[in-house]
């Protein structure tokens, strides 16, 4: 990793955090209002389903298709989520189911930070300047994406939609409250506390979710079902069930596991905005649940 990338994501680290900071300061203050905590969930789900939708179930996995002006959608309100540009994104998430756990991977809380607390760290944010990135990463693990012209663009375009997202609170909050200040408030609240959460929540996919949770099917990883981190992860805490079934539309497996992002697809799929979902029939799952795989072998190896 260049000298200049591990300082841009220094930089992307600390910036939200200290917009926190911020955040808790003006709570004392009591200046936050209903307009900003409105803008904060709406920018936030708008990033987020770009982020779960966009960038991971229909650009790395192809878990659905959509119309390509749906498509460009949910990939440039991905990149509001500053979590980088789309194409590197998929390229890191390719890389990571490739190499799962296991020397490769670019995130994992078992292998290139050491264990336990260290290994935790490295998945949840140290990875992000001290894991060697290859230049050639989006034409070794993304060729099908490069052939994508529209994709590419956006892909380009990532640090003008990033100061854009930053610049759009701040000019609501101005608008709104007619002040610089107000500007300011809800920039932090809209700007940076909502790049923070969405930044932790999918960081903590790749760490709490190799680490804590429930497990039902037979896979040669650490991946994990969090339910704690369902709602603000919109699906994606599903984890096991994901690494289990890379393809699926849909990362909730039982009606208990609520998937939003699963949800938001199949109302695009109704209006004919998406179409074909890959969903795992439940005779496939159970066939891969962990005690289902080990009386195959049994009975194989009787054989």
């Amino acid at each position: 990793m260049s000298r200049a990338t591990r300082w841009i994501n220094i930089v992307a680290v600390t910036i939200p955090f200290i917009g926190v900071l911020a955040a808790i300061g003006l709570l004392w203050d009591s200046a936050v209002t209903w307009f900003d905590l409105a803008m904060l969930v709406g920018l936030y789900l708008i990033s987020a389903f770009g982020i779960t939708i966009g960038y991971h179930r229909l650009l790395t996995h192809g878990a659905v298709q959509a119309k390509p002006w749906v498509r460009y959608m949910f990939v440039i309100a991905g990149s509001t989520a500053i979590e980088g540009p789309a194409l590197i994104w998929a390229a890191d998430h390719r890389k990571h189911h490739a190499h799962t756990d296991q020397e490769g991977d670019p995130h994992s809380p078992h292998v290139g930070g050491g264990e336990g607390l260290r290994g935790l760290w490295h998945a949840h944010v140290g990875w992000l300047w001290s894991t060697e990135i290859e230049r050639g990463w989006p034409r070794k693990h993304t060729p099908d994406l490069l052939r994508d012209k529209g994709l590419v663009r956006i892909s380009k375009a990532f640090p003008v939609i990033a100061i854009l997202t930053l610049l759009v609170p701040f000019l609501a909050g101005y608008a709104y409250y007619g002040t610089f200040t107000g500007g300011l408030q809800t920039y932090v609240w809209a700007g940076l506390v909502k790049v923070f959460m969405i930044h932790h929540v999918t960081w903590s996919i790749n760490s709490i979710c190799h680490f804590s949770g429930y497990r039902r099917f037979d896979v040669d990883d650490h991946s994990r079902n969090n339910p704690v981190l369902a709602i603000l992860s919109l699906g994606e805490s599903w984890h096991h069930n994901h690494h289990a079934f890379p393809r699926s539309a849909s990362h909730g497996m039982r009606w208990y596991e609520v998937d939003l992002s699963a949800l938001v697809i199949k109302a695009f799929v109704k209006v004919g905005l998406m179409s074909k979902p890959v969903y795992i029939s439940r005779e496939k799952q159970d066939a891969a649940l962990i005690g289902a795989r080990k009386a195959q072998r049994s009975a194989v190896a009787a054989d």
